[in-house]
């Protein structure tokens, strides 16, 4: 005999359907904003299980690391730039809380990465107001709920804005972005070893500026990690 509860849910789900963000199926968990079809076709790195992976690499000679990750490759016309699209600019927050839970539990689960807090990378103000959020953030306080520690986003901000690094070049793309950053709460992190969390990782400039900003605080150690890398 069917209840009422399901009927309500049936009506409910006519008026709003639920479906996967990445494909339109209706076949998913009421929990979930992807389909299990989707979530198997979504392009891991699995970097971080590998010591000298291709995001740690970006950073040498650039950037004291303890470590780097990045979750998913990032191509265009793909899976990931459609779900990208969705969290940075359509406001799916659920989607980016569910992405940063992924990105959390493999990170805690690849025992490489022994660290005490999450630095979601800064907005400008002004920009962080006009979207209504930093996609960092969102995706800090998804990975803080599957790694159990906390999200420290009050100790760096991003006074200036930047231009769009889309397309410059690497060195132009440092040059924008240095002294973008300030340390204003160097004693929150004096002896913590920090994961700072953006969302793309490309030439690594705007993390490369923020990280040397952070190894400024007392006894820090610095790793990070992103949801996707543009290089293979």
């Amino acid at each position: 005999m069917i209840s009422i509860k399901e009927i309500k849910d049936s009506f409910l789900h006519l008026l709003f359907p639920h479906v996967c963000i990445g494909c339109g199926s209706d076949i998913l968990s009421e929990t979930s904003e992807l389909c299990m079809r989707c979530m198997d076709a979504m392009p891991e790195t699995n970097f971080e299980l590998h010591p000298n992976n291709p995001v740690e690499k970006l950073f040498w000679g650039r950037l004291q690391l303890t470590g780097g990750t990045a979750q998913y490759y990032f191509t265009k016309e793909s899976l990931m730039q459609r779900l990208m699209h969705q969290f940075k600019y359509k406001g799916n927050k659920d989607l980016g809380l569910q992405l940063g839970r992924i990105m959390g539990d493999q990170i805690k689960r690849s025992g490489r990465f022994d660290v005490d807090a999450l630095i979601p990378l800064p907005l400008f103000q002004r920009k962080e107001k006009r979207r209504g959020y930093n996609q960092a953030t969102v995706l800090c306080k998804g990975m803080a709920e599957s790694m159990k520690i906390a999200v420290l986003d009050k100790v760096m901000i991003r006074p200036q804005h930047t231009e769009t690094q889309t397309k410059k070049g690497r060195i132009e793309r440092w040059k924008n972005m240095e002294g973008k950053f300030v340390l204003i709460d160097p004693a929150a992190i004096r002896n913590k070893h920090l994961l700072l969390v953006d969302d793309v990782v490309t030439t690594g400039a705007t993390l490369e500026a923020c990280g040397n900003e952070l190894l400024k605080a007392e006894n820090v150690k610095l790793s990070v990690a992103a949801l996707c890398t543009t290089s293979r």
